[in-house]
């Protein structure tokens, strides 16, 4: 009796969806960026307006597709569509709707980096040894810890907070249930400031982006970050006890 096994995955083929979010990635970056701006939804309000009061619920839909795609191709204008969704749906529901969507892309680049790659690095991180199996074995260790960490901390880019965990073998439902609940504190204030376009608007300025680092703001996310990292340097300190 012969066994049979199954035919190895073409390489380039386990690559191929990552390729195409690089590729759109750089055909929006140069194509879109003026189309997801600050300035097209200013030209574009009143228009967006009347399509949401004849059409909530498809608004809705539409609204949540083209953020998953903004955010799962890499495109530029996803702090801007998070300000839509505040200015369409109001802080509530907008937020909820944010968040739902950007934690469906960012699941989207999660799934397409690991299988193109991050199954393989995962793998050789784990057969190495010293220094770096280490880091790996800490990071293992303390996962939800560090997965909410990179998305509390606002200097982490979104686009690289999707693409690490998927070298270090996150489990998929840790990665969701992380994105989701870890983006809240920065979307909800970006969605209170898009809440707030409607007066931004009238006064012919621009919205202040930089909110999120005022005191008020950036301490308690600061202190979400403190309680994040805290079962971290709970087992450092055992594990030095432990020498």
């Amino acid at each position: 009796m012969t066994e049979t096994t199954e035919p190895a995955t073409n390489p380039i083929l386990k690559k191929l969806p990552l390729i195409i979010i690089i590729a759109v990635a750089l055909f929006g970056a140069y194509f879109l960026r003026d189309y997801l701006s600050f300035e097209a939804l200013a030209e574009n309000r009143e228009a967006l307006i009347d399509f949401r009061d004849a059409n909530y619920l498809l608004t809705v839909l539409v609204f949540v597709a083209a953020y998953v795609v903004i955010v799962a191709f890499s495109l530029p204008g996803a702090t801007i569509a998070t300000l839509t969704g505040g200015f369409l749906f109001a802080t509530f529901p907008g937020a909820l709707f944010n968040i739902t969507a950007a934690t469906i892309g960012a699941t989207a680049i999660f799934l397409a980096a690991r299988w193109g790659f991050g199954e393989t690095l995962g793998k050789k991180l784990e057969d190495t040894d010293g220094a770096v199996k280490k880091i790996k074995d800490g990071i293992d260790e303390n996962q939800w810890s560090m997965l909410f960490l990179i998305r509390l901390v606002p200097a982490v880019p979104f686009f690289l907070a999707n693409l690490i965990p998927s070298f270090l073998e996150v489990p998929l439902h840790r990665f969701a249930i992380s994105t989701f609940f870890g983006i809240v504190p920065g979307t909800v204030v970006y969605t209170s400031v898009g809440a707030g376009l409607g007066d931004v608007f009238a006064r012919g300025e621009t919205p202040n982006l930089g909110i999120i680092f005022e005191p008020q703001i950036i301490f308690p996310i600061l202190g979400l970050c403190v309680l994040a990292a805290m079962p971290i340097v709970i087992n450092a300190l055992r594990g030095k006890k432990g020498l």
